[in-house]
């Protein structure tokens, strides 16, 4: 007798302990909403995810294969929200010997922090 007045004292005592809440609530707030403002300008981006990438035209005025650049006087990018102007762009080596000074080309640009790179360039 007195082992079923003390299983079920035991079980009274469990069921009533687990609907007690916590006195200090440590987890944090699961809400997806909680502590994010909207503004990302300053988080890390991950070096897997995908670039913006832009489409440009124009006529290869210089090339450094020092500094591994291409310098085109290229029409406005809209992607890149430029206009019209010159400037020099990084360069992987293997595509800066497949044109040359004066050529009119079409490039491909991977946009990172405000600044194009080719990773891609051809004839027009």
């Amino acid at each position: 007798m007195k082992l079923h007045h003390l299983t079920a004292i035991g079980f009274a005592a469990l069921l009533a302990a687990c609907g007690q809440q916590p006195e200090n609530d440590s987890a944090p707030n699961a809400s997806a909403s909680a502590g994010m403002s909207g503004d990302m300008s300053d988080m890390d981006i991950p070096a897997d995810m995908p670039m913006k990438m832009a489409k440009g035209t124009g006529t290869v005025t210089a090339i450094d294969k020092t500094e591994g650049s291409i310098t085109i006087d290229h029409a406005p990018i809209p992607e890149a929200n430029w206009p019209a102007m010159t400037m020099a762009f990084k360069a992987k080596p293997e595509l800066l010997g497949g044109v040359k000074v004066g050529d009119e080309v079409a490039f491909d640009l991977e946009m990172k922090d405000g600044a194009g790179e080719i990773v891609g360039i051809g004839p027009e």
